[in-house]
């Protein structure tokens, strides 16, 4: 296994415990990096840099990760998902790593600490993400919000297109349960 991967995972660990509780303090997030990399310095700092880099622009990194997850809401991914989205995220937005290989580091992390849908997933967003630029995206959501309320007509929603919000395709699952109901 690549050292920097090694680092990455390390990181990842970090990404997800700061997402379900509350983060380390800095200092003992570098001590744990340190102990896990058995005192290597260079790559100590590599993952400190992704850790402190990942968590400083995560309000950025989330931003274009909820435009680009069509149908997909950051809370209702898994944690690990959306931790190795938010590394790759970062890395591809900020970081130094060429973007190719950020997708492939991310795809390689959700293939081991995923699920089996999981590094087609992380793929194809962060393959979005790498090549739509931040004005392709602001000038893709702007034609594709409506107006108004009034312009959407929700009749015109089959939930089995897989469009709409979760409570919209729940409703339509109740809908159709109350429907096939015979008196």
């Amino acid at each position: 296994m690549s050292s920097r991967r090694r680092a990455r995972e390390i990181v990842l660990q970090l990404l997800y415990e700061a997402d379900v509780n509350d983060s380390r303090e800095p200092g003992e997030a570098k001590k744990f990096i340190r102990s896990r990399m058995q005192g290597r310095s260079a790559l100590t700092e590599f993952a400190d840099k992704l850790l402190r880099g990942t968590l400083e622009h995560r309000e950025q990194v989330d931003q274009r990760l909820k435009r680009l997850a069509t149908r997909w809401s950051l809370s209702r991914m898994p944690v690990v998902d959306r931790n190795i989205l938010r590394l790759g995220g970062y890395e591809i937005m900020f970081g130094d790593t060429p973007d190719r290989v950020a997708v492939n580091e991310a795809i390689l992390l959700a293939k081991r600490y995923g699920d089996k849908n999981s590094p087609r997933f992380v793929n194809g967003v962060l393959d979005r993400l790498m090549n739509t630029s931040a004005e392709e995206l602001e000038a893709e959501l702007a034609s594709s919000v409506p107006e108004s309320p009034a312009d959407t007509n929700p009749a015109d929603t089959n939930p089995a297109d897989g469009a709409g919000s979760q409570d919209e395709i729940d409703a339509g699952r109740e809908a159709g349960e109350a429907g096939s109901e015979t008196p």
